[in-house]
C-alpha cells in the first residue's frame, strides 16, 4: 500500500518530500481571509511558504516533514526563489 506522500510524489515529478527538518524559525501573518506561513530550515537558505485559513501552533524548533516545490516570486522586481509547501506534518 503507497502513502499519500509516494500517491503525491508519483503523480507530480516536480515535487520534492524532505523529512526530519528542523525549524529555525516561523513567522504567520494575515493575508486577506489566509493565514501566511513562512519557514526557514536549518541549513537551507530558501524560505518555505504555506497558507492556512486558522493560525497554526508555532513550529519553531520542532522536526517537520515537507512535500514541496520550487518556485519563484517577484518582488519590487526581484525575483527571489521560494518553496512553496503541499503538505507538513510533524516529524
Amino acid at each position: 500500500m503507497k502513502s499519500d506522500v509516494d500517491k503525491l510524489l508519483n503523480q507530480h515529478c516536480e515535487l520534492i518530500h524532505s523529512e526530519d527538518k528542523k525549524v529555525v524559525s516561523h513567522r504567520q501573518r494575515e493575508d486577506g481571509d489566509w493565514i501566511m506561513h513562512s519557514l526557514m530550515l536549518e541549513g537551507c537558505d530558501v524560505p518555505f511558504k504555506f497558507k492556512r485559513k486558522k493560525k497554526y501552533q508555532s513550529l519553531a524548533g520542532a522536526k517537520v516533514n515537507l512535500t514541496y516545490y520550487p518556485a519563484s516570486e517577484v518582488v519590487a522586481g526581484l525575483s527571489f526563489e521560494v518553496m512553496k509547501v503541499v503538505r507538513i506534518k510533524r516529524a
